[in-house]
């Protein structure tokens, strides 16, 4: 396809991708170096899902379905082509720097995974020394935990450094302030209570993809975590980006999990690769630090969905599962400062942290997945009963 908009062959936001975000009035659609309001242009186009993006939130097209999806998917590519529809859509672009992107739809449930095999294998040397690095289960069942989906934030929020426990008679502000790079899945269609999401259905439920950082105090965690995992040590501030790429658009960049062709319980059982070629990118005020490959992990978001479900669990629309850090067999690939520097720098006050994403688009192209940026605050006076 070609747009009578001007578009940048590497500007990443072609119309191979076309993800949505929201401001505080509409829907938006990037495209090039604007974004559509998607809001508005529906109504003036008369759309016959101008009610599903009538708010400044995606909730209802992500209610919607997959067949929804697809279609005003479609109308957006063909209001982008056609000429005809250029004196009615060319009035509702604007420049995408000028708009003030919110977070783009309500986040239910939060789940965080550690799907990484590399990742896990680094911090499990590193705080737990002298044993296996996996732990018996870590290759048969995709780990994870539920999080806070109330302190799930988009993109820019600034992150206060947070108070803990640190441990035994020690309470204060962390000194250990970690990001953590990781890919984000945003539930559409719900499923019944009760019932599993097979890892076939995948598509039929998940909307599309964004990135996370998923803020972590290694010391507030490092004391809490056992006997039960990740608390307070990563409740405090989690980083959404504020586009939402359409699973649609990531056809080009599925490929085999790790864990493909291995002895698996029968609903972890892929059919079809649903691993993605994404390529991250973390830098800290300016400095590349690592460049994350996603296409290395054991295990693929169609399994962490089925595994999330398969016990009868619902999921709702807006619901949000992470796939963990996500790390390479290489130091210039590992996602987190724990890794890069062995437990021994993190975060300071002020630091700036952004985590950028590319994929192969079908038309050739790379499409881009924009920025999570956050700039660490400092702790504020926190009180002890």
């Amino acid at each position: 396809m070609s747009s009578w908009l001007p578009i940048a062959a590497d500007s990443g936001f072609g119309l191979a991708n076309l993800p949505y975000g929201v401001d505080d009035n509409s829907v938006l659609v990037a495209v090039g170096d604007a974004v559509l309001d998607l809001t508005a242009c529906a109504r003036a186009t008369g759309s016959p899902y101008a009610d599903v993006v009538s708010r400044p939130s995606l909730d209802l097209l992500l209610a919607a379905g997959p067949s929804v999806w697809a279609a005003v998917r479609a109308d957006i590519a063909t209001w982008l082509t056609d000429p005809s529809y250029r004196p009615v859509v060319e009035p509702l672009l604007r420049a995408r720097d000028d708009a003030t992107l919110r977070l783009p739809f309500t986040v239910g449930d939060y789940v965080d995974f550690y799907a990484s095999e590399q990742h896990a294998t680094n911090l499990g040397r590193i705080l737990r020394p002298g044993e296996p690095a996996l732990r018996p289960n870590w290759h048969h069942l995709p780990v994870g935990y539920h999080g806070r989906s109330g302190t799930v934030v988009v993109a820019g929020t600034p992150v206060v450094r947070p108070h803990g426990q640190l441990g035994p008679g020690r309470f204060g502000p962390t000194t250990r302030l970690d990001v953590e790079v990781e890919v984000g899945f945003v539930v559409g269609a719900p499923s019944a209570q009760g019932t599993a999401v097979s890892v076939s259905a995948f598509a039929s439920h998940v909307f599309g993809v964004c990135l996370v950082n998923d803020w972590s105090a290694r010391d507030i965690q490092g004391w809490e975590y056992q006997p039960l995992g990740p608390f307070l040590g990563k409740s405090f501030a989690t980083s959404v980006s504020p586009w939402i790429v359409p699973l649609a658009a990531l056809s080009a960049a599925r490929v085999p999990v790790g864990s493909a062709g291995r002895e698996l319980a029968t609903y972890l059982r892929e059919d079809e690769p649903w691993g993605l070629d994404l390529t991250l990118e973390l830098r800290r005020n300016g400095e590349v630090l690592s460049r994350p490959p996603y296409r290395e992990m054991f295990w693929s978001p169609a399994q962490m969905l089925a595994h999330v479900t398969v016990n009868g669990a619902s999921v709702r629309t807006g619901d949000l599962y992470a796939s963990g850090t996500v790390s390479g067999a290489d130091r210039s690939q590992w996602g987190s400062l724990i890794e890069l520097y062995d437990n021994s720098e993190f975060l300071a006050d002020g630091d700036d942290v952004v985590i950028s994403a590319t994929a192969p688009a079908a038309d050739g192209t790379r499409l881009s997945f924009g920025d999570v940026r956050g700039v660490v605050k400092p702790a504020v006076t926190a009180l002890q009963d």
